[in-house]
């Protein structure tokens, strides 16, 4: 993702910065209906600001200044409103930009985003598209690409970009050396790679999946981009081999490696994975405001007043992975569910801006004093957060030997490549234990102080 922008979002402003005269949305958590009609209004407000579902515009895209990572996200978000409600008002544009914007080789680069594209934006897609198939949302026609196998067509893709050539490994931000940040590898594009491989490993039971995971977490670790109390910074330049860390932490990388530990745990039982869960858990504190116990804030940006449009969504993430951790690590959700539903009342409270008095704000720390901040982020991270209290009332993830029905191909993404991955013939899902014998060099980190946004 790009992180460039930092002005409001003037799309529907006359609508949206008049006075509001109405009350916040109601929410009762206790009422399943409750809940469902909140998450209506707000994916209402959200879908509000879509427009490739207009004559001559483009499906899949959200106009400026929103990136196309962020319209991934944003179905994403979608898939997971009707795996929550059952409701299928958005299925259609939901269904038509996931598969158009899937590129010529239908491995989500379409040929129109080079010139911004990175392993994050394209693994936003990918994951949207493995939460379908996970979640048993609608497949697409039969002649069209299928939500498994564009899951695996960005691995693949992604796989095949380990770079080795500095810092023992990892994955560049960038994918094309002619985009900005082509020499920082950052956190969130090697926690989504961990993410898709970890859950595509428990989908098929292939475990050549669960060892790239496996892989990954060794060299996040190892490279020191988070630490013994599993804070995840931001990134590290490799022009100078990783040897310093940018120590900003944000939500959306804490919740990405959380769902992958989780998931590695529900696929090996075990005890190091269970550890690693509940560590990223423990880590997670920093996210939820001391001032407002249990309401969950974006600290790097949200008290200095400078959260951007990328940031202004990554609550969204975190509440969405932290609720799906419930269903693959069960013994989670005592901890998890308190967090979810103090956030969830205040970010209620804090839809309550607008002419309509239910455009959500950002700082859900506000209570219902509206902050003035508007935009799909804000309607995103609000949803995630309250429809997540539906996850107990919802089936967990299936896989392919638990009822899951999206088709899946192994080689998927492999014309985009020279070099496709390989995957190991044993497709059962044999158990894994934590420790693969991956080599790294153990480098050394000059590391920084926490430092926030300027």
């Amino acid at each position: 993702m790009k992180l460039l922008w930092s002005g409001h979002v003037g799309l529907g402003a006359l609508l949206l910065l008049g006075p509001s005269s109405v009350q916040a949305i109601d929410l009762d958590l206790s009422s399943t209906d409750s809940i469902k009609q909140a998450a209506s209004t707000i994916a209402y407000g959200m879908v509000s600001y879509y427009t490739g579902n207009r004559t001559g515009d483009v499906p899949g895209n959200l106009p400026d200044p929103y990136y196309w990572w962020e319209a991934g996200a944003m179905f994403g978000a979608l898939v997971d409103y009707w795996y929550y409600t059952g409701d299928d008002t958005y299925n259609d544009i939901t269904t038509q930009a996931l598969l158009f914007q899937t590129g010529p080789d239908n491995d989500y680069m379409p040929t129109n985003q080079t010139r911004t594209l990175g392993n994050d934006d394209q693994a936003f897609w990918g994951m949207a598209a493995l939460s379908a198939a996970e979640v048993k949302y609608p497949n697409p026609p039969e002649d069209q690409p299928q939500w498994l196998a564009l899951a695996q067509a960005v691995f693949n893709t992604q796989a095949v970009r380990w770079d080795n050539q500095t810092c023992g490994g990892g994955l560049k931000w960038q994918i094309f050396p002619f985009n900005n940040g082509y020499n920082y590898k950052n956190t969130i594009s090697n926690g989504c790679f961990f993410n898709i491989a970890a859950r595509l490993g428990r989908y098929t039971g292939n475990d050549t999946y669960l060892e790239w995971a496996e892989t990954m977490w060794d060299w996040v670790s190892a490279i020191g981009l988070m630490n013994d109390e599993y804070h995840f910074y931001d990134g590290t330049d490799d022009t100078i081999n990783c040897t310093e860390i940018n120590h900003i932490q944000w939500s959306y990388n804490a919740g990405v490696y959380l769902l992958g530990a989780a998931t590695m745990w529900n696929v090996t039982e075990s005890d190091v994975w269970r550890e690693r869960t509940q560590g990223i858990l423990d880590g997670t504190s920093v996210f939820f405001s001391p001032d407002s116990p249990n309401v969950m804030y974006e600290v790097a940006c949200e008290p200095n007043d400078k959260c951007n449009v990328d940031q202004r969504s990554f609550k969204a993430y975190l509440s969405r992975w932290m609720a799906a951790t419930t269903k693959v690590a069960p013994w989670t959700a005592d901890y998890i569910m308190p967090k979810l539903q103090t956030s969830a009342r205040a970010a209620a409270q804090q839809c309550s801006g607008g002419d309509d008095g239910q455009q959500c704000g950002l700082r859900w720390t506000n209570g219902a004093n509206w902050d003035g901040s508007f935009g799909v982020g804000e309607q995103m991270s609000a949803l995630e957060v309250i429809q997540s209290n539906l996850i107990s009332k919802v089936s967990g993830p299936v896989t392919n030997d638990t009822g899951g029905t999206s088709q899946g191909d192994p080689a998927a993404g492999s014309n985009s490549q020279d070099t496709p991955v390989v995957l190991n013939q044993i497709t059962t899902g044999d158990k894994v234990g934590a420790g693969f014998l991956t080599t790294f060099i153990l480098i050394g980190i000059l590391g920084g102080a926490w430092w926030m946004v300027a």
